[in-house]
């Protein structure tokens, strides 16, 4: 069996909705785990918002259930639940565990205390090693400061090398929704590999917990793209040009996936103080396309759309025509106006506009950011200052595999190709 439905960047499963009375929100998702398991899916859906029964109703939900032990193996004991806040929402997080990995559960639940979202997506990866004790760099706390007074500042890593500076610097920007600094999806860490990579030859590399992923509580009620990501780059970019061991001559933005696409927008705020772009899998149209694409292709991979699956379509169609119509609307836990916001941006007028030399990175198996974005980036960007690389074998995380790609691939541990990590070096190296 297939997943139904694949998520912008990193989620196995996610079903869309917008945003009991004395129970705590863990026993309420716990509640919901255990109909699923004894198959009451028709009482698990009793529990969900309107909205959601429409988008998933008890059929749908139990082909998605009963399809985890096909991927997974025998579910074995559920790990501890967290619970945290984000937009009005009560987040609940429970891990899952199977004999072929595991994932986690996260159950989004409202005011009224009714399931609004439910999502299975690899679990959290334990810690990363530290470096080795011979290794030609150091890492080191960092906090990127609030962009603005009272605004929390957000914990991240430098990896920076050893000897005698300055040393050119690489901010890591990354994909939509939360993420860590390591932009963690199940064992992999993309942005652990490419900040090690490119610290071992010479170059520091700045990356930080996203707000969306250590400040969920700033994200009640209305907030934006800059909110969400540009802020904060800007940021980061301006306290790693005063730090000590840094050239600020030469500091550059990677930015991957949604990162990539406010690039040139990044670069715009932050007044002159990058000296080029890096994008990779950066999408050249708008989310939106691409997360109705993502799911299209997800639902096909065996050949055949069932009509539970045709029907999911449908809604999720319905769902981003009401976010683009309705900034009230609500769309993977967020409003409308964040998309429409998205929406606005032309990506490579952006990097155009910067007048910053750009390097652009696509894997050639990547189902989330897809040839048609490559095009329009090779299109759009011409002259001596761009340079594109296309890997034929990687993914959207920049990871090589066979055959199509998919979502279960994210949770089969693998490393950032080392070849994309040594071009995105010798290009920055390059720079006068």
């Amino acid at each position: 069996m297939k997943p139904r439905l694949a998520g912008i960047a990193t989620a196995l499963l996610l079903v869309i909705a917008p945003g009991m009375a004395a129970e705590t929100p863990a026993a309420l998702a716990t509640r919901l785990l255990d109909q699923l398991d004894a198959g009451l899916y028709s009482e698990a859906e009793a529990s969900f918002s309107t909205q959601m029964k429409a988008a998933v109703p008890a059929d749908k939900l139990k082909a998605v259930w009963e399809s985890l032990p096909a991927q997974m193996g025998a579910a074995g004991q559920r790990g501890q639940a967290r619970t945290s806040e984000a937009d009005d929402h009560r987040i609940v997080v429970i891990p899952l565990n199977y004999a072929n990995g595991q994932l986690q559960a996260r159950v989004a639940l409202d005011q009224n205390d009714k399931i609004a979202g439910f999502l299975l997506q690899p679990a959290a990866a334990a810690p990363a090693a530290a470096p080795a004790s011979d290794a030609n760099f150091n890492e080191q706390p960092f906090t990127v400061p609030g962009s603005a007074p009272g605004k929390a500042g957000l914990p991240g890593t430098l990896a920076l090398p050893k000897g005698k500076g300055p040393f050119p610097a690489v901010v890591l920007v990354h994909g939509s929704g939360p993420q860590d600094r390591d932009e963690t999806i199940g064992p992999n860490r993309p942005f652990l590999d490419i900040a090690r990579g490119l610290a071992a030859q010479g170059i520091a590399v700045l990356r930080y917990d996203k707000r969306t992923h250590a400040r969920p509580q700033d994200f009640k009620g209305s907030f934006s793209i800059d909110d969400e990501t540009t802020d904060d780059a800007v940021a980061a970019i301006d306290v790693l040009a005063g730090t000590a061991g840094i050239d600020a001559r030469h500091i550059y933005l990677l930015g991957h996936s949604q990162g990539g696409l406010l690039a040139g927008r990044i670069a715009k705020a932050s007044q002159g103080k990058l000296a080029g772009l890096v994008l990779l899998a950066a999408p050249a149209r708008p989310l939106l396309d691409l997360l109705a694409e993502q799911n299209r292709y997800m639902v096909s991979l065996d050949g055949n759309i069932s009509t539970e699956e045709q029907a999911h379509l449908e809604a999720l169609d319905a769902a981003i025509a009401a976010v683009r119509s309705n900034p009230d609307a609500r769309l993977m836990e967020t409003p409308g106006r964040f998309w429409q916001q998205l929406e606005q941006v032309d990506p490579i007028a952006d990097v155009r506009d910067s007048q910053l030399p750009a390097l652009l990175l696509q894997g050639g198996r990547d189902f989330q950011v897809v040839d048609a974005d490559w095009q329009r980036w090779n299109q759009g960007l011409s002259g001596d200052r761009y340079r594109f690389h296309h890997y034929p074998a990687l993914n959207h995380l920049g990871i090589a595999g066979e055959g199509k790609s998919s979502l279960e691939e994210y949770a089969r541990p693998g490393h950032v190709d080392a070849t994309l990590i040594n071009d995105i070096a010798h290009w920055l190296k390059a720079q006068p």
